[in-house]
């Protein structure tokens, strides 16, 4: 029996996750839950499966989740401090480490001190801190597991090889609901358009990531960091179809890759049971169903957001977490309808001209270097209204 702690349950990772557990009690527990705003569903979350702990972002919602649980046995907890508190719960083995965003950075540095293992949805843990983080997960000796359907496919190609042999990894990407839209009409792009991905489902910041392709900006970044590899051996392919998910190239020109339909459960249990595999309910792959599978390069003028991605890791330092706090501020804006989609690349480059990169020695001053950036973005796009 694997315990659990299950940092972001009301999200689509957590909720896909909980799926899993519950399709095999006998294999998987959950000993903590956390979430957001989604107090309602935490609280059925909380009914079902019982968990010891169960922490809110916002210390002033405990009691209102108290009040909708009514009588219960878990420990209601809200913080920082209730969330690092779920992170670590003593009987939890591996946490899954689902909240968006810079927030996930304090409890996931919390488990890896407290020994669990990691199944790594968060990619902001990476982008931000990546180096804290993989001399963090080196110095207490525990694992880390990507649940990203990208890093997951990489993972799996990787294994029964030598990283020694690895020549370039491909992520792919299905290049979002304006693959085919003129540059010169994204300007047009409506927040109900941008939500409306052709392929996967996912929250509401992810799925915009996607469409401007920041997402897949911080999954080279991740990548970056998670497998030891160079910026200039991470290429990223446009694959409409979404059904390799991304690929392996070895030095004597073999190219292993993953494919299944795009459905999160797979890479989700994939990390819950590694080495195992375990039956998800996801539907099989039907190759004959498609007519072809096809491959590009992105346009990087086009899709501004990925091209930020690469230059921030080329200045280094504290320009990633800078980049990534101002792209969530922009994100916001552009949801909130306070900026257009086009204006979400220009509120982030603005941010990254402004920025002055230095060295990163704590958590602390990594979210020092959030802050600032979150800041300087508030202060571009405040005034700005969507068109």
């Amino acid at each position: 029996m694997k315990r659990l702690s299950i940092l972001g349950s009301t999200g689509s990772i957590g909720t896909s996750t909980l799926d899993i557990v519950a399709a095999y009690p006998d294999r998987f527990s959950v000993s903590a839950l956390t979430a957001g705003k989604n107090l309602e569903l935490l609280a059925s979350q909380i009914k079902r499966f019982s968990p010891r702990i169960a922490a809110v972002a916002d210390q002033m919602d405990v009691q209102l989740l108290r009040d909708i649980c009514g009588d219960t046995d878990t420990i209601l907890l809200g913080g920082t401090e209730g969330l690092i508190a779920a992170a670590t719960a003593d009987e939890s083995e591996m946490v899954v480490a689902a909240i968006v965003g810079a927030a996930g950075l304090l409890p996931t540095a919390a488990a890896i001190r407290a020994g669990k293992d990691i199944a790594l949805a968060n990619k902001e843990t990476l982008v931000t801190a990546g180096h804290l983080f993989m001399d963090m997960i080196s110095e207490h000796g525990v694992r880390l597991y990507p649940v990203d359907s990208e890093h997951s496919a990489i993972f799996q190609s990787m294994q029964g090889h030598r990283n020694d042999d690895i020549s370039r990894i491909i992520l792919t990407a299905s290049g979002g609901p304006f693959l085919d839209k003129p540059l010169e009409k994204l300007a047009e792009v409506r927040v109900e358009d941008a939500l409306n991905h052709p392929n996967w489902s996912m929250g509401r910041k992810i799925t915009i990531d996607s469409a401007t392709m920041m997402n897949k900006g911080l999954e080279v970044i991740e990548a970056h960091w998670l497998f030891g590899a160079d910026m200039e051996k991470i290429d990223v392919n446009i694959h409409p179809q979404s059904i390799i998910h991304s690929m392996v190239e070895y030095i004597d020109g073999c190219v292993m890759a993953q494919l299944g339909t795009p459905d999160m459960k797979a890479p989700i249990a994939y990390a819950l049971s590694y080495p195992e595999r375990v039956a998800t309910g996801v539907r099989p792959l039907d190759l004959t169903a498609f007519a072809g599978l096809t491959f590009f390069r992105p346009d990087l003028d086009k899709f501004r957001c990925l091209k930020l991605a690469y230059e921030s890791v080329k200045a280094g330092e504290s320009m990633p977490a800078v980049m990534n706090a101002a792209n969530e501020v922009a994100v916001e804006a552009f949801l909130d309808g306070r900026a257009g989609f086009v204006q979400i690349a220009e509120i982030i480059e603005k941010v990254m001209e402004r920025h002055i990169p230095h060295s990163l020695g704590s958590i602390d001053e990594v979210l020092e270097a959030d802050r600032w950036g979150r800041t300087e973005a508030a202060m571009i796009c405040g005034g700005k209204i969507r068109t």
